[in-house]
């Protein structure tokens, strides 16, 4: 029994240090993933040892202090996104209809033939901007019947599971179709005008994600966030970012991204909203992401039903409070965290610039 919980504990530790390492290879950069997973095992691990070890000798506690290490350094991660936690948006207190912007987005997953389970989803609930992510001509030809509805659009449809579209019933100016990185990987870049006048930066990612089908590092997916991070960071302009960002919500590169940017966070302190694997309910994490400026407070957030893709839908709806919510504030990056930022620009030789913003 001893050797069992050794090695058990051996796993817990691999799987708890690795993730410090910052090599981008994906099977590191994976590991940040099922932190969830992992407290569990920690946690039904160290109750095993309390339980079956003789707490008397060195060896046992070791193997106690090392796994309850691993178990609260998970739970740092995790506990952010839960309600545990202090909500880092605040609940919107104004209910006025032309300070509201709700935004839908969607991996559709391109071969998902059920663009009716969609439709039905953008005519109940009315958002302001439809986001599909994997669009192809064909879900683009389905989603022709919603334009009378959101006559605005962008479109970029692709056959590689990255197309993509912007559906609005909001003006769009500023329309860019962006290759930040990779030149098959696109990204949308638009400015909103808000029923109120108000002008909102939008910005709409779908990076490839580190494994080994993909890309095998992280280092493509991570260069996208950092640059628009970094391209949004200094702007006083509203600021939206959204899409599916192939990363969960407690990875270290997610956390740099709203370190470098500045963007507050809406699933702090109410939930993670998982949203991919939609057939695995013990492996689903946050992958599909939405970040605003503190000009916004939120009214609320869910995960929609399935339309039979691998994602859940997520819709979020916020109010422009500005300057309420500019009382709001996200977490700061620290001098080293700018310098790994660099690192990851550096090493895809991108320029931080290359991110279309408006003039102030």
């Amino acid at each position: 029994m001893l050797q069992i919980l050794a090695l058990c504990t051996l796993l817990i530790l691999i799987f708890t240090l690795l993730p410090l390492w910052r090599n981008p290879h994906w099977i590191i950069r994976g590991m940040d993933f099922p932190r969830l997973q992992f407290m569990i095992f920690a946690a039904a691990l160290l109750i095993a040892q309390l339980l079956l070890l003789d707490r008397n000798t060195v060896t046992s506690q070791a193997l106690i202090f090392a796994t309850a290490v691993c178990l609260f350094w998970q739970l740092w991660w995790i506990l952010p996104f839960t309600c545990l936690w202090r909500k880092e948006v605040q609940t919107s207190s104004d209910n006025s209809a032309d300070k509201q912007l709700s935004i839908l987005t969607s991996n559709v997953l391109t071969p998902n033939r059920n663009a009716d389970a969609l439709i039905d989803l953008v005519n109940l609930h009315q958002p302001d901007v439809l986001v599909t992510l994997e669009s192809d001509q064909w879900w683009e030809d389905k989603l022709k019947v919603i334009e009378t509805d959101m006559p605005y659009n962008v479109k970029c449809p692709l056959d590689n599971l990255y197309g993509m579209h912007v559906y609005s019933r909001l003006p769009l100016e500023e329309q860019e179709i962006c290759y930040l990185v990779e030149q098959d990987i696109p990204s949308i870049h638009v400015c909103l005008t808000l029923r109120t006048g108000d002008k909102v930066r939008a910005h709409f990612l779908h990076p490839a994600p580190p494994s080994p089908t993909e890309n095998a590092e992280s280092a493509e997916r991570d260069a996208e966030l950092v640059m628009v991070a970094k391209s949004v960071a200094k702007s006083n302009q509203p600021v939206i970012v959204a899409g599916d960002l192939n990363d969960v919500a407690w990875s270290a590169t997610t956390r740099l991204f709203r370190k470098i940017s500045g963007l507050l966070d809406p699933r702090v302190g109410r939930g993670s909203f998982n949203t991919f694997h939609v057939d695995f309910p013990i492996a689903r994490w946050p992958l599909d992401h939405l970040f605003h400026s503190s000009h916004f407070t939120l009214h609320d957030i869910q995960r929609l039903p399935s339309i039979d893709s691998d994602h859940f839908p997520l819709l979020t709806r916020l109010s422009f409070t500005s300057p309420q919510g500019s009382k709001q504030q996200g977490i700061k990056a620290e001098p080293e965290e700018e310098e790994w930022s660099e690192e990851i620009i550096d090493g895809q030789q991108v320029s931080k610039n290359d991110v279309p913003t408006p003039a102030e």
